[in-house]
């Protein structure tokens, strides 16, 4: 199509909160039809720019301008009637309405429940969406209520659409799908600010990008261009190195779980039908699925927040699945759950109780029934030292620090505890690249030790680049693992979808 100039202008925004300058005369441009990628680490400013688009936020300075006119939005409301929409990261669904309801929810106007859901069909059928408006959402995959929030944006007739870690929750073949509706809403003319920490998808699917890094635009370029790790030296200031292999031999079975089968423990949780894998001193079990299959739940069972059946979890054959979470603990079964906030970590103690929380048995911070305060900070110190927390001490409290921080808290908290078993669910979720990579070094070191480690995760490249081996999760049920350099990515999208064994060796084949 013609390009006639900008649809959005930044010039020179600012905006700085207590101690900290978020946005620093930040100044870029999207013009209509293109895709353009929003690039920078955890902090680097990128959540405070797109808030102030979407009129969540005012700048302290500087301007942004709509088709060369003022765009100053008060509010979400006044931004999507200039034409702005956005699919945010974490879906704001009501699992007990149905699709129709859902996105009447959130339309300023809704049409009558016929007409919307006459509106529906033919606004998902045409973007090879397909929604049916009757369906109740906690019956949904998770590909299917990101379809939700976008139809909802569509049905909006958006000029500019904002995705924010779009790809977080979908398989290989969703992606696909999604990247085929963006492009073909990029050809009719929508802009699209599109904002991820996955640099290949970046490079295969961007016509432009901003790389933002401590709150100031450091660079622009054309993503297909340059290579991922370009990328990411340009957002994080230094080269990356790919996380290293001890190279040892995997030892004996540490963790058995043998035909674990579990009820759901809220309405719309999973049910594990039959789980059963084994996983070696050594070795990193990586489990790919889809959110929604049964992922928190295993967990939960590996934990022993959910207790199991008799001999159905062991561990150097001592069976645990009588036990709770503070023996499982005693004999070196730790866990770190997807949520960070609430269930990892309480949002409102410092780092130092947090510290505490977990690691007051194995780190020794209590004795005789009284806590040891000063071991407790001195243990918070060293995961802050070791794990490069940015954070100004011990003291803050756990929801002050950034997503990709308190992650790296979270799991340096586990790991410094030298745990025989280490079982994560989601360790990189919403990391900047940088943060990943320590991450995923820290958990192959910990398994170079000898623990058996357990990650699941929905980021497939971080699977293939640290897992032994790999198996995926499917309504609860979990296929055979297969180690992972036998893998394609056709493979592992169709172990995804609940693809049998002779299928996909088929393919393999």
């Amino acid at each position: 199509m013609n390009d006639t100039g900008p649809l959005l202008a930044i010039d020179g925004v600012t905006k700085a909160y207590p101690g900290v300058v978020a946005n620093d005369n930040v100044s870029f441009t999207i013009h209509p039809g293109k895709i353009h990628a929003l690039l920078g680490e955890n902090g680097a400013g990128k959540s405070t720019l797109v808030k102030m688009i979407y009129g969540l936020v005012r700048p302290d300075s500087g301007a942004m301008l709509m088709h060369g006119a003022p765009f100053a939005p008060a509010s979400p409301s006044a931004a999507r009637t200039a034409g702005v929409a956005m699919v945010f990261q974490h879906f704001s669904l009501f699992d007990a309405l149905d699709v129709a309801e859902n996105i009447s929810l959130g339309m300023e106007h809704p049409p009558p429940r016929r007409t919307l859901a006459e509106r529906i069909r033919e606004v998902s059928e045409a973007y090879g969406l397909p929604l049916d408006p009757t369906r109740r959402v906690g019956d949904l995959s998770a590909g299917e209520r990101q379809r939700i929030e976008i139809v909802r944006c569509l049905l909006q007739d958006p000029k500019l659409l904002i995705m924010d870690e779009p790809t977080s929750v979908l398989t290989p073949q969703e992606v696909e799908i999604l990247f085929r509706t963006l492009r073909q809403l990029a050809a009719e003319g929508t802009s699209i600010l599109y904002i991820s920490h996955k640099l290949e998808e970046i490079r295969t699917l961007c016509d432009g990008a901003t790389i933002l890094r401590l709150g100031r635009v450091v660079a622009e370029c054309i993503p297909a261009e340059r290579s991922a790790g370009d990328l990411a030296e340009m957002m994080v200031g230094q080269t990356l190195k790919a996380p290293e292999h001890a190279g040892g031999s995997a030892g004996e079975v540490v963790l058995s779980v043998t035909g674990l089968s579990l009820d759901p423990t809220h309405a719309f949780g999973t049910r594990l039908r039959d789980v059963s894998f084994q996983v070696r001193a050594g070795e990193v079990l990586g489990i790919g699925g889809v959110a929604g299959n049964g992922q928190d739940e295993l967990l939960a069972a590996l934990s022993g927040e959910t207790l199991a059946p008799i001999g159905a979890i062991t561990v150097n054959g001592r069976d645990i699945g009588t036990s709770g979470p503070t023996a499982r603990r005693e004999i070196g079964v730790l866990t770190a759950p997807e949520e960070r906030l609430g269930h990892a970590a309480a949002p409102d103690m410092s780092l130092t109780e947090n510290a505490m929380l977990t690691g007051y048995q194995r780190k020794g911070l209590a004795k005789n029934g009284f806590l040891d305060w000063r071991r407790a900070r001195s243990f918070a110190e060293e995961i802050i030292k070791t794990y490069d927390v940015r954070t100004p001490g011990p003291g803050k409290a756990a929801r002050a620090l950034s997503g990709g921080n308190l992650q790296k808290f979270v799991i340096g908290r586990e790991i410094l505890q030298e745990p025989l078993v280490l079982a994560v669910n989601q360790p990189t979720w919403g990391v900047d690249a940088s943060a990943a990579a320590a991450i995923r070094q820290a958990l192959l070191d910990l398994a170079g030790r000898g623990a058996a480690v357990v990650v699941i995760s929905q980021d497939l490249d971080e699977l293939m680049e640290i897992s032994d081996r790999f198996s995926a999760l499917n309504e609860g049920r979990l296929s055979p693992s297969r180690p992972t350099h036998d893998l394609s990515v056709e493979d592992i999208g169709l172990m995804l979808g609940g693809a049998h064994d002779m299928e996909v060796a088929h393919v393999s084949g």
